[in-house]
C-alpha cells in the first residue's frame, strides 16, 4: 500500500514542525512526566497491511495516561453492551476542563457528561470486568495485547508518581460514590484508573489500535474482528467530539480526524477509509510539550498539516 507522502517528506514535516514545542511545556504537576524531554517530536502512520511511515523520535515509550480512557471504553462496551455502559456515563462534549468538578456542582446527581473526561473514565474503569482491581487492570491489559501482538508494561515511577498527586481525581471519585455512579470504593476505581494511565505504548503499538479503530473495530491487517463496529463507531464519534479536552471543536475544524489525546504528549488518531480515500490509517504521534489545553503542541500542528495537505479530514 502506497503512503500519500514519501519518508523525505514527512521527516521535513517533523524537522519544521518541532519548532512548536516552544509552545507548551511537559506535564509538570506529575513530577515523573514533568521529567520528560520538551523538544521530542514522533510521528508513525500504519497502512491496513501493517506499512509504516515514521520520521521523528519513534524509537521511544510513553505511557498511556487519557489515550487510555477510550480504550477501556471500548473494552467495557464490548464486554457488557453499549446500553449498559451508557446508563453510567452519557456521550455529550463539555466546554470544561477534563479534571473539573463544576458539573457535578451544576447537575449533581448527574452522570458524567462523557467517557472522555476524567469523571467519566473513573466511571468507566471501575466498570472494567474481573472481580477484583488487579483482574480489572490484568483484563485490560491482555485486551490491548490481544491485538497489537505485543506485550504492556506498567511505568510504576508514573503510576506512583500520579497516585501520590491524584487530590483532585480523588475528590471526582468521592462526587461519582455520592450520586452512586461508582461500582467500587473510591480508592479502588481510582488505583486501577491511575495504573491504565500509566501504561507504557510505543508508537506503533499506539498506530495499531489507530488503525483498528479506523477500520471499525476489524483488524485490516489480520482480518480479525476485535470489536464490534457500534463500539467503534461511537468511539470515533466521542474522539472527534470531545478526544481533545476542551480543545476538540477546534481539533476536529482544523484537522477533523477521530483523536484522542494525553497529557504524556502521545496522540491516537484514526482516519478511516472515505469515499474520496480507498485506505485508512492509524496514526499516532509523540511530543511531550503541552499546549493549555493538555493537548501534544507540535504533535497537534503536525496533525493539522498533514491532513490539510492530504485531505484526511472526516468531514
Amino acid at each position: 500500500m502506497r503512503f500519500p507522502l514519501s519518508t523525505d517528506q514527512l521527516v521535513h514535516m517533523v524537522e519544521e514542525n518541532r519548532s512548536h514545542t516552544i509552545l507548551g511545556n511537559t506535564a509538570q504537576y506529575i513530577p515523573a512526566l514533568a521529567n520528560q524531554d520538551p523538544n521530542q517530536l514522533g510521528i508513525l502512520l500504519m497502512g491496513a497491511q501493517g506499512d509504516m511511515l515514521m520520521a521523528g523520535d519513534t524509537d521511544v515509550s510513553f505511557t498511556l495516561q487519557s489515550i487510555s480512557k477510550i480504550i477501556s471504553f471500548i473494552s467495557v462496551c464490548q464486554e457488557y453492551g453499549l446500553e449498559h455502559v451508557l446508563e453510567k456515563v452519557d456521550v455529550e462534549p463539555t466546554g470544561e476542563a477534563f479534571n473539573s468538578i463544576i458539573p457535578f456542582e451544576i447537575h449533581r446527581p448527574g452522570k458524567p457528561f462523557n467517557p472522555l473526561i476524567n469523571a467519566g473514565a473513573i466511571t468507566v474503569s471501575a466498570m472494567l470486568p474481573g472481580n477484583s482491581t488487579d483482574e480489572k487492570f490484568q483484563n485490560l491489559i491482555e485486551f490491548i495485547e490481544s491485538f497489537i501482538g505485543e506485550q504492556l508494561e506498567l511505568d510504576e515511577d508514573v503510576y506512583i508518581s500520579e497516585k501520590e498527586t491524584a487530590h483532585r481525581n480523588r475528590a471526582l471519585a468521592y462526587y461519582l460514590k455520592e450520586s452512586n455512579l461508582l461500582e467500587l470504593e473510591v480508592e479502588e476505581a481510582l488505583d486501577i484508573y491511575l495504573k491504565q494511565c500509566s501504561i507504557n505504548i510505543t508508537l506503533k503499538q499506539l498506530a495499531r489500535i489507530g488503525l483498528i479503530i479506523a477500520y471499525n473495530g476489524k483488524d485490516p491487517i489480520t482480518k480479525k474482528d476485535v470489536f464490534s463496529s457500534d463500539v467503534a463507531r461511537l468511539a470515533k464519534v466521542l474522539m472527534v467530539t470531545c478526544g481533545m479536552y476542551n480543545a476538540s471543536g477546534k481539533f476536529a475544524a482544523h484537522v477533523g480526524i477521530p483523536a484522542k489525546s494525553g497529557v504524556s504528549g502521545g496522540i491516537l488518531a484514526a482516519v478511516p477509509p472515505q469515499c474520496h480515500r480507498e485506505a485508512g490509517y492509524g496514526i499516532a504521534v509523540y511530543s511531550p510539550s503541552i499546549d493549555v489545553s493538555g493537548n501534544s503542541a507540535a504533535g497537534t500542528m503536525l496533525l493539522k498539516q498533514l491532513s490539510s495537505m492530504f485531505n484526511f479530514s472526516i468531514f
